[in-house]
Order: C-alpha cells, then sequence, then structure tokens
C-alpha cells in the first residue's frame, strides 16, 4: 500500500486528500496518511480524520512513499514540486473516481483530477496539474506543467495551456487556442483568440486587462514555505 503525504493543509489540500481517501475506497493501492503544512497554529490538528503532522521540513521524519502537493497557487505549487523533486520524492497522480480519463490520455506526475473532472482522448496533461471539479478538457489538448483549470472551466479541442497558467471559473477556450506561459483567464471569459504569455484577460470575448490582483479571489492558502 503506498502511503501518501499531501503538501499543505488549506482548502485545496483538503479536496486532493478527499479525492485520495475515495481512491482507497474504491480499492487503490493508496492510503493518505496526514498533511505538511508550515502554519504553526495547525500542527496536532486533524483534516478528513488525518492529521497536520507538521511543517513541510519534517518530511524526512514521516514514512511515506509518495507526496502530492495541495496547493491552488500555482508558482508555490511549481516551486514546492521542483524543491521536492530534487530531493528524490515521488510524486502520484490524484484521480477522483467520478472523473472520465480517455484510456490514451497522458497524465503527469503530480496532477490532481477533481470530481467530475472530463479528459477527453489524446490529451497530455502535464506534471503538478490541477483539473478542477467538473472542467471539461477536450480531445487533444495540452495542459503545461503547474497549470490550473479551474472548477467547470471548458476547453475546446486541441487547445493548448502553457505552463503555469490559469483558466479561472466557468471560462472557456475555443478549439486550438493557445493559452500563453503563466497567463490568467477570469472567470466566465470566453477566450477567441490567443493568449499571450504572462497576461490577464477577461470577458466576453476575452480581451487583455491590466494584471492586478484584484482579478484573482482571495482564497484561504496553505502556509507552505518554499
Amino acid at each position: 500500500m503506498k502511503r501518501v503525504l499531501i503538501i499543505g493543509a488549506g482548502g485545496h489540500a483538503q479536496v486532493v486528500a478527499d479525492i485520495l481517501l475515495r481512491m482507497h475506497e474504491m480499492g487503490a493501492d493508496l492510503t493518505p496518511i496526514g498533511f505538511l503544512d508550515d502554519n504553526p497554529h495547525l500542527f496536532g490538528e486533524w483534516r478528513l480524520g488525518l492529521p497536520i503532522l507538521g511543517p513541510l521540513a519534517a518530511i524526512d521524519a514521516v514514512d511515506h512513499d509518495a507526496v502530492v502537493i495541495g496547493i491552488g497557487d500555482n508558482r508555490t505549487r511549481r516551486a514546492i514540486y521542483e524543491r521536492l523533486t530534487a530531493c528524490g520524492e515521488q510524486f502520484t497522480v490524484a484521480c477522483h473516481p467520478t472523473a472520465i480519463v480517455a484510456r490514451d490520455a497522458v497524465i503527469g506526475a503530480g496532477t490532481v483530477i477533481a470530481a467530475r473532472a472530463v479528459v477527453n482522448a489524446g490529451a497530455h496533461i502535464g506534471m503538478n496539474v490541477i483539473l478542477n471539479s467538473g472542467c471539461i478538457v477536450e480531445h487533444h489538448n495540452r495542459i503545461g506543467a503547474h497549470a490550473h483549470i479551474a472548477p467547470g472551466a471548458t476547453l475546446g479541442g486541441a487547445v493548448t495551456v502553457s505552463e503555469g497558467a490559469l483558466v479561472g471559473i466557468g471560462a472557456t477556450v475555443l478549439p486550438q487556442r493557445t493559452v500563453g506561459a503563466w497567463s490568467v483567464v477570469g472567470g466566465g471569459a470566453v477566450v477567441t483568440s490567443a493568449v499571450d504569455d504572462n497576461q490577464v484577460v477577461s470577458g466576453v470575448p476575452a480581451r487583455p486587462h491590466l494584471a492586478s490582483s484584484h482579478l484573482i479571489p482571495a482564497r484561504r492558502r496553505a502556509h507552505v514555505r518554499v
């Protein structure tokens, strides 16, 4: 049985824990054993029946076989992924039993696929990606490492979402369009033309917007230093 540590203990980490628990219930050869988070106020608390075991620095003291990162912020998640990779950690894929994943889809290490997400034929999903609840990743999409496809987002056929990009809640990307690296597609936007790297777009059709934090909703984040 593969013992899996979850990095982070915020809201997204609890979603990851629920996915792993449901995988275990369905017979997957893995079991989540707890969380690591650098917020000292959380040490000793429990989430979904799993303990918060301590800070990330304590990882070597916890017997485990694999990790998965439960942090929504793409840049933080990338930094932790690179740090843990350099330390030789193994990453597991967390895929909710209700997700639909084509048999020829390629799923990268450490990726999280939430409830009712759809990944269709020929799709290639990079490492450490989040495919959130109910999103649709159509055929022959290419999703770069550390990207996040938010709940209810829909990507048409042959879409490319580059490294670290965020496609917001309920957004739509039309077929064969490209979303550039570390760009943000606002919630509910409709992407009808290519989005450049490091660009923030919103609206219908999606248009460039001044990059500012108010476009990205505040959320409770795990406290994990990188």
